[in-house]
């Protein structure tokens, strides 16, 4: 775990109690009171040093996003291969999503494992998903609208995408009654093992 004055990092587990190296659970220090609440969402400075800590190159983000989903969208498995790959750092502001990252690093002991967590405007949690993984997200409130700053452009001649359900990922999304809603373009996404090698990363 590292600690900074504003920002709290730590790794992820995957569902075998492995650690995952890359992906970073962020959570702000808040400053609240009756009237509400402040925090850095996010901090040049905090964030060279939460990535230098862990061994990772700084990145620049160029890209902010911001989506909303009904509950039961979700959206994913998705990622951009060279020369547009990205890395992404994710945020819930209006209600929660449980938020996935899939290693597509071949060299990785853990290639194919994925790690989530819940992010929410309660927890107000991040999670940073650097180049190498896939990502995707589901939404478990009624509605929930998500940012997301991104290190490269999106780009769609580069953009990949896995099947959300794909049984050698065995993702452990949440139970949703509602039916779930993705688009045709997710439905029709590539199992991982069907993936040529110039579509994952080193």
């Amino acid at each position: 775990m590292i600690q900074d004055f504003q920002m709290q990092a730590e790794a992820l587990f995957n569902q075998n109690g492995e650690s995952v190296q890359g992906p970073l659970l962020l959570t702000p220090r808040l400053f609240g009171d009756s009237r509400g609440f402040f925090f850095e969402s996010w901090n040049q400075n905090v964030w060279i040093e939460i990535l230098s800590s862990v061994g990772q190159p700084e990145v620049k983000f160029v890209q902010d996003n911001h989506s909303r989903s009904e509950k039961g969208v979700l959206r994913g498995l998705h990622y951009q291969v060279e020369p547009c790959p990205q890395g992404k750092l994710v945020r819930c502001i209006v209600g929660e999503i449980f938020d996935v990252a899939v290693d597509l690093r071949r060299s990785s002991m853990t290639f194919g494992k994925w790690v989530g967590a819940s992010l929410s405007a309660k927890n107000q949690q991040q999670l940073w998903i650097p180049v190498g993984f896939a990502h995707g997200f589901l939404t478990i409130s009624d509605h929930a609208e998500v940012l997301y700053k991104t290190t490269n452009y999106w780009d769609p001649d580069t953009e990949r995408a896995i099947l959300w359900d794909d049984p050698f990922l065995n993702i452990a999304w949440p139970k949703c009654r509602n039916q779930l809603l993705l688009s045709e373009k997710d439905k029709s996404a590539q199992l991982i093992t069907n993936i040529k090698d110039k579509d994952l990363f080193v």
